[in-house]
């Protein structure tokens, strides 16, 4: 019987998401990884093999945890549909506020995997993660999207589908310019300009 690991899973891949959502894959150093997981690189290893396979796990624990934070708020029927989307909205502007405070944009590690096309040409399971991100948040977004319909709050001749598009783009967009340094206040308004279109 092999002895139990001396760390938590969740911690780690908790904290070496927290490298790869601001830093990306190549420019995140295994040294980095060891010391914000706070384990010895033979440990990380012998627990995930490679720097690829830790990257994959990350971001499937990473993508998950998001995703779920984000369906707890979008379908909660005692909001209307408007008040969800704002409300996942301020989440993701805060964490860019906070993460301002520590000198860097908030970063995400989906939005670098989107961006750094090499990653999906190169282990299928990333093209598969991603792919299930978007799908699933596209989805949970227009679920909201109707239900502000129904209650008034999300304008009627607002389609669904494009809709939520308009609301992931905007959300990426904000991750790529607070990495650039754009200021959160300057976030905020472009994310109140981007939601315009879907609220009341």
């Amino acid at each position: 019987m092999g002895r139990p690991r001396a760390f938590d899973e969740t911690a780690v891949l908790d904290a070496v998401a927290a490298e790869f959502r601001v830093h990306g894959f190549a420019d995140t150093s295994t040294e980095q990884l060891c010391e914000a997981a706070g384990v010895l690189r033979g440990s990380l290893y012998n627990a995930f093999t490679s720097k690829n396979e830790l990257f994959v796990r990350a971001l499937e624990h990473y993508a998950a945890k998001f995703r779920d934070l984000q369906a707890a708020v979008l379908t909660d029927v005692g909001r209307t549909g408007g008040e969800r989307l704002r409300a996942v909205m301020d989440v993701i502007l805060q964490e860019e506020h906070d993460a301002r405070e520590r000198g860097h944009g908030a970063g995400c590690m989906v939005v670098h995997s989107m961006m750094t096309t090499d990653l999906r040409d190169r282990d299928d399971r990333i093209a598969r993660i991603l792919d299930r991100d978007l799908r699933d948040r596209l989805g949970l977004l227009e679920t909201a999207i109707r239900a502000g319909q129904v209650d008034g709050s999300v304008p009627s001749g607002v389609d669904p589908g494009e809709g939520a598009l308009l609301f992931v783009t905007v959300v990426n967009g904000l991750r790529v310019m607070g990495q650039a340094g754009v200021t959160p206040d300057a976030l905020r308004r472009t994310a109140l300009a981007g939601l315009a279109a879907l609220l009341v």
